[in-house]
């Protein structure tokens, strides 16, 4: 497995990593012992980057995690970065976002339970909140860094001037974004900053979700992909029909 470093001098993980979200019944369901088990492979092939979120699941997302790490995983060969900050109801219904001071330290706590392990390697808040200046939550992190809780920031889903404005106040590692053949708007402005600041982009999404893999055939009832623009049947049908391979399926046989 090729390793990298997350941004300019920044830590070594594996090229590729492993996104937890689909494990927790985001995409439908997810069978925890299938999960454990591809947990275990990817660390076997060696990726050491594993990406999850206290929301993911009301943090069964993070007990999973827990359970595969401690199956004769030594917990200083992965590298586990976590999203907080999305707040459920008891449905599972998404209510808002939290990036409060009170709530980066809470969470944390939370999660640190719930993983098993005194550190996390990387924090990140998973959506600008509004109502909280980006330079508040990241004084947080950046005092759970000092006491040692976590090892490195992060920010997910930011534009170009809250990403100055967190870097000015504690260096950011990396920024979690969408970036795909299909998802390619960070290129214009996003992608030269970071270069310019050193921060590395651990991207998510990168078959648009599935689309370029296999499309919609493969969605379960009560995917919420299937009310993604993306995979309405318009879309899909040009997509597809432009693919080299519908173009041979459409060629005559001899």
């Amino acid at each position: 497995m090729q390793k990298t470093t997350l941004g300019r001098g920044g830590p070594v993980v594996s090229r590729v990593g492993l996104g937890l979200m689909g494990m927790s019944g985001i995409y439908g369901q997810a069978d925890d012992q299938e999960s454990i088990a591809t947990i275990r492979a990817a660390v076997d092939a060696g990726i050491t980057l594993l990406d999850t979120g206290d929301f993911y699941g009301m943090g069964h997302n993070e007990l999973l995690l827990r359970d595969a790490l401690r199956r004769g995983i030594p917990r200083d060969s992965v590298f586990i970065q976590v999203k907080f900050g999305g707040q459920r109801d008891p449905s599972g219904a998404f209510v808002g976002h939290d990036a409060s001071p009170a709530m980066v330290k809470s969470s944390l706590a939370y999660t640190l339970t719930r993983l098993g392990t005194d550190y996390v390697d990387l924090y990140q808040p998973a959506r600008l909140d509004p109502r909280v200046p980006i330079e508040d939550t990241v004084g947080a992190v950046a005092e759970m860094i000092a006491a040692g809780y976590v090892r490195y920031l992060g920010l997910s889903e930011m534009g170009v001037d809250t990403i100055r404005r967190a870097h000015a106040v504690h260096p950011v590692a990396a920024l979690q974004i969408e970036y795909s053949l299909m998802s390619r708007g960070i290129e214009a402005r996003i992608l030269p900053a970071l270069r310019e600041l050193g921060i590395g982009v651990t991207a998510y999404g990168i078959l648009s979700r599935g689309l370029l893999s296999s499309g919609t055939a493969r969605l379960a009832a009560g995917d919420p992909r299937a009310r993604f623009p993306r995979f309405q049947p318009r879309t899909t049908r040009g997509i597809w029909s432009c693919s080299p391979r519908s173009r041979r399926s459409r060629t005559p046989r001899a």
